[in-house]
């Protein structure tokens, strides 16, 4: 299953490593050492601010969607499509 992350970019669920929130990645020194050093490499989603960090197993996207739309989205996946 794929999960639109923003700007008509789909992911593939299995390939999802972490989502984590804008507040989450900011008041974290590891989270934040992390973006700093992959942020040449990411995909900034979003034409204002970014509302969540997509971590997949390729990229790093910064994604428009809250990370609660995100979650919902592949919430509604089956255990069989891991």
């Amino acid at each position: 299953m794929y999960i639109h992350v923003g700007e008509d970019v789909l992911v593939r669920a299995k390939d999802i490593v972490v989502i984590i929130d804008k507040e989450s990645s900011s008041s974290s020194p590891y989270a934040e050492e992390f973006l700093r050093r992959y942020e040449s490499e990411a995909v900034n989603l979003s034409k204002s601010g970014f509302k969540s960090v997509v971590i997949t197993t390729e990229k790093v996207y910064f994604s428009p969607l809250s990370s609660s739309t995100l979650k919902r989205r592949s919430g509604k996946m089956t255990v069989a499509e891991f």
